[in-house]
């Protein structure tokens, strides 16, 4: 019988040789160790944590999307794929610059207060609470900051609305596409 000792050390070497050229092969700069390669594009590009999202984005560029309208499909999905940290349940910030006008717009789409709930009401329900500490009384020793836990720091997400007003001034492509 013959041993394969000898032929499996031999791969198993080649392989060990061949590793370090083939990491290099998909990087033009950077380390070896990085974990995504990087891409070069001439006319536009999309940049998100899961390559799927980044692939939605580039496919509404294909069909004559905007940047905005890009990034817009880019992040609803991955509010899919990455819920606790993307989604139509949060926030959105944006900063967008319009080559055409030689300006920035920036939108905070940050959440709101419920329309229904006024300021006095605020104040109302945060008097029913316990004080922190003696910094953040009011008059009558209640507190004045809204606590972290509860149904008071609760705000309307306002992503939606945010990729509907970016869509007005920067869309091409219907918001449905």
């Amino acid at each position: 019988m013959r041993s394969i000792t000898s032929p499996a050390l031999g791969l198993l070497a080649l392989c060990i040789l061949m590793t370090p050229l083939d990491a290099q092969i998909d990087r033009i700069t950077g380390k070896n160790f990085s974990t995504r390669s990087e891409v070069l594009a001439r006319h536009g590009m999309v940049c998100t944590s899961v390559p799927a999202a980044t692939q939605v984005g580039v496919e509404i560029l294909k069909r004559g999307g905007s940047a905005v309208d890009a990034a817009i499909a880019a992040n609803a999905t991955l509010g899919l794929m990455e819920p606790v940290s993307n989604g139509i349940g949060g926030d959105l910030f944006a900063i967008v610059y319009s080559a055409k006008e030689n300006k920035l717009y920036g939108i905070n789409g940050s959440g709101r207060s419920p329309l229904g709930l006024s300021y006095d009401q605020m104040k109302a329900e945060l008097a029913k609470l316990p004080a922190r500490n003696a910094t953040h009384n009011v008059a009558g020793g209640h507190r004045e900051t809204i606590p972290p836990l509860g149904m008071l720091p609760i705000s309307v997400p306002g992503t939606v609305d945010a990729w509907s007003e970016l869509h007005k001034k920067f869309g091409k492509l219907k918001l449905s596409d």
